[in-house]
């Protein structure tokens, strides 16, 4: 309690009787508190305080100095005092003008990521079938068509002229090796092996087909006056496809193993063997600029060599980092830890960059058959090793989510900023006009042709070799080669290497007409990521369905049917188990009717069962006589009054419930319940006939469906710590399942 009279705090003072607020004003204690203060800085900080002042003494006399000479020499210091504090003033506000500017950089990327949220709850709820990629490269359109539209730049404008000026090599090493790594993370290698010939006809002859083609038809056909190495160019970077949209599409219908291996594991072989021949023809084209060191003149052998260099040298690279990344992993065994689960995925994301840098910038080899190798190789040995399968998977999903949701926008802020850009200008106004549009349209029918065209040229070849294929899978892989990622950051890094070296060429003219060329090229390539996005993605769903392509066979109808038929069986086991605690023997069989939609498919056969199998499976100490007298009167057809299926459960339920044990006297449920019980015993019967004989691709079907539910078996074990990832018997069946089931 204070003390002090008239103060607010008088009934919560301290325990010297007076109270905090009332102390701090007594001013007699300041004095001698901040003379204490001030000798205790004097005496620790001397040392300091002293070199302050020589260095300003120092840096007054060279100031002096200074302006004494410049006195003497013009005579004139004030004006030139002035003129000098203007500059400076002037180079301090361009310097926080730039400053500023480089933090805007930090709004665009997080900005979309955020608009992406929201995208995805939209489609997700409303719009499923309109894939996410295709919406965020129309919002990058909307935001890249503003930019010289609107007057004053906002921050989110500024903050995307950043980005869509940023080096070419660097989109590609940001976006391509997080895109690329889960995708060959994620493969089944088992298949990747078996369709290895496949993927490579795929890969390699097809896409410089496609390369070849397309090429002609920009140089034949478009009124640009390309070079020719430029539409090589072109051709490559639509070469590339990218299967997101339609592997999602895939999963979720169900398609057949074979066909999900031919359209993911066609994108990752022919994105590296696009990639490789991008870099060829850019080499030709950049050359054509006429500037010392950009560019090379590659002849057909120097080309077929380099070819090689970069195949083959960037899946030796991959492969070596594949080995390092399997040798850390399995020394980071401490599968408690969940810091080393994590320093596992650190691991992952480090070599899948690394690798690409090192095979692209400093070992001048593809990058992307690099990141291939290593995911791959990772995948083969070291999947078994990982601590935590379900948090590396997490991770990569919530990697390659974001660099797509960035990638995309990116590519449709480019691609507005081009469309509405009239600085690219050739006398005819508009950089993208109306006939362009219609050269866009042209485009996109024309690469449908092409690559149906090389799919069924290929064919014969395709279908005796690896897994083989079928008509119905070959139209869908050729309507569903859709164009995405790898294109638009491939045509990005052509664009922005192209502003790059121009900017030494000294002919305007000519530095503007390289420029309006790639910006051309990236306008048709963003044009047709945009419609195979809203047209082939959107309707690759129904064509599916009308092939047939997602149709179970009978084999799986009868997995389904018997899985069906166990969780059920399952259900009544555990119900039945409930039905022994006291808090639910009273709660109405009807409810659970109700709320459980296969309960009311239960008949007195499957109960009883369940009721038998309780008594199995419990320890006879341990065993309670379940109450089951108020579900019996439910699994009978009604012959007196109850509530049907299809009614409402009435408040006066529970007093017919209760009378249930004088319903069962009555002489006709009597003789039912006779009737029923004889039965019981009775097997139930199974989905299969052990005795009938089975064809081979049935038998064949049932053991791998049986070897995939046991691998998922062995996963739910790792991760819940019950069994050793790195055993023999997880290693077996994780590698050698399949084979046993093909060869047996």
């Amino acid at each position: 309690m204070c003390l002090k009279k008239n103060c607010p705090l008088s009934n919560l003072g301290n325990s010297d009787g007076i109270c905090c607020s009332c102390e701090r004003k007594k001013p007699q204690n300041h004095k001698g508190a901040h003379k204490s203060y001030r000798d205790f800085i004097v005496r620790t900080n001397i040392d300091l305080i002293v070199i302050a002042f020589f260095i300003a003494w120092l840096h007054a006399d060279t100031v002096r100095a200074s302006e004494t000479s410049t006195m003497a020499v013009d005579g004139g210091s004030g004006e030139r005092e002035s003129d000098i504090d203007s500059l400076e003033v002037e180079a301090g506000h361009d310097a926080a003008e730039e400053e500023i500017e480089t933090a805007y950089a930090v709004l665009f990327p997080w900005f979309i990521e955020i608009i992406g949220v929201f995208v995805y709850y939209a489609l997700s709820r409303w719009c499923h079938q309109i894939p996410f990629t295709a919406i965020m490269f129309l919002i990058g359109f909307c935001i890249g068509f503003c930019v010289d539209r609107v007057k004053p730049r906002n921050i989110l404008l500024e903050s995307s002229y950043i980005w869509t000026n940023i080096e070419g090599e660097l989109i590609i090493l940001i976006f391509l090796p997080g895109l690329l790594y889960l995708d060959s993370f994620n493969i089944d290698i088992h298949l990747f092996l078996q369709s290895f010939l496949q993927l490579v006809v795929f890969a390699f002859p097809m896409v410089l087909g496609g390369t070849a083609l397309t090429a002609l038809v920009a140089y034949y056909i478009f009124p640009y006056g390309w070079s020719f190495d430029l539409c090589m160019t072109f051709g490559s970077i639509l070469s590339a496809t990218d299967p997101v949209a339609v592997a999602v599409l895939l999963n979720e219908l169900g398609a057949p193993p074979r066909l999900k291996m031919h359209i993911s594991g066609e994108s990752l072989m022919n994105d590296g063997s696009a990639v490789v021949f991008y870099t060829i023809f850019s080499s030709r084209f950049f050359y054509e600029f006429g500037l010392d060191g950009i560019g090379e003149e590659i002849g057909w052998g120097k080309g077929f060599a380099l070819f090689f260099r970069l195949a083959f040298g960037g899946a030796a690279i991959g492969l070596a980092f594949g080995i390092g990344t399997v040798f850390i992993l399995f020394h980071l065994d401490r599968r408690l830890s969940g810091e080393d689960s994590v320093i596992q995925v650190v691991t992952t994301i480090s070599a899948a960059y690394l690798s690409f840098f090192t095979s692209e910038i400093l070992a001048h080899c593809s990058g992307i058959i690099a990141v291939l190798f290593c995911g791959v190789t990772v995948k083969a040995f070291g999947e078994t090793l990982l601590n935590n399968l379900q948090l590396t998977h997490h991770f990569w999903e919530i990697t390659e989510h974001l660099l797509n949701a960035l990638l995309f926008a990116l590519g449709g802020s480019v691609w507005g900023e081009i469309i509405g850009d009239q600085t690219y200008t050739e006398g005819q106004g508009r950089l993208f006009a109306r006939q362009d549009w219609g050269y866009l349209a042209l485009l996109y029918v024309l690469l449908m042709v092409i690559r149906m065209f090389l799919i069924y040229s290929f064919y014969p070849i395709t279908k005796r070799i690896g897994i083989g294929t079928n008509w119905k899978e070959s139209l869908f892989a050729a309507y569903g080669g859709l164009r995405g990622a790898v294109g638009i950051a491939l045509a990005l890094s052509l664009h922005a290497e192209t502003i790059h070296f121009t900017s030494s060429i000294p002919n305007e003219s000519a530095q503007m007409s390289f420029r309006t060329s790639t910006a051309k090229v990236f306008g048709f390539t963003g044009g047709i990521a945009f419609l195979t996005l809203f047209i082939n993605a959107t309707t690759c769903g129904p064509l599916l369905i009308k092939l047939g392509l997602v149709t179970p066979t009978e084999t799986r109808k009868k997995v389904l049917e018997n899985y069906r038929q166990h969780m059920i069986q399952f259900t009544l086991v555990e119900y039945v188990k409930l039905m022994t605690e006291d808090r639910f023997q009273t709660v109405d069989f009807m409810v659970m009717k109700e709320h459980i939609p296969f309960f009311n498919e239960i008949t007195y056969d499957k109960f009883m069962i369940a009721v038998q199998k309780y008594k199995d499976i419990t320890p006879s100490k341990g065993y309670l006589e379940p109450s089951i007298e108020h579900v019996i009167p439910y699994l009978y057809e009604p012959e007196t009054s109850h509530p049907s299926n299809d009614e409402k459960v009435s408040p006066g339920l529970n007093e017919t419930i209760t009378d249930r044990r004088s319903i069962l006297k009555s002489s006709t449920r009597r003789d039912s319940v006779a009737n029923i019980r004889k039965n019981r015993r009775r097997r139930v019967a199974t989905v299969y006939d052990l005795n009938e004989v089975f064809d081979e691709k049935e038998v064949r079907e049932e053991r791998m469906i049986f070897v995939h539910i046991l691998r998922a078996t062995y996963h739910r074990l790792i991760e819940h710590g019950e069994l050793d990832s790195r055993g023999f018997m997880p290693y077996s069946m994780f590698r050698y399942g399949n084979d046993f089931c093909l060869k047996s």
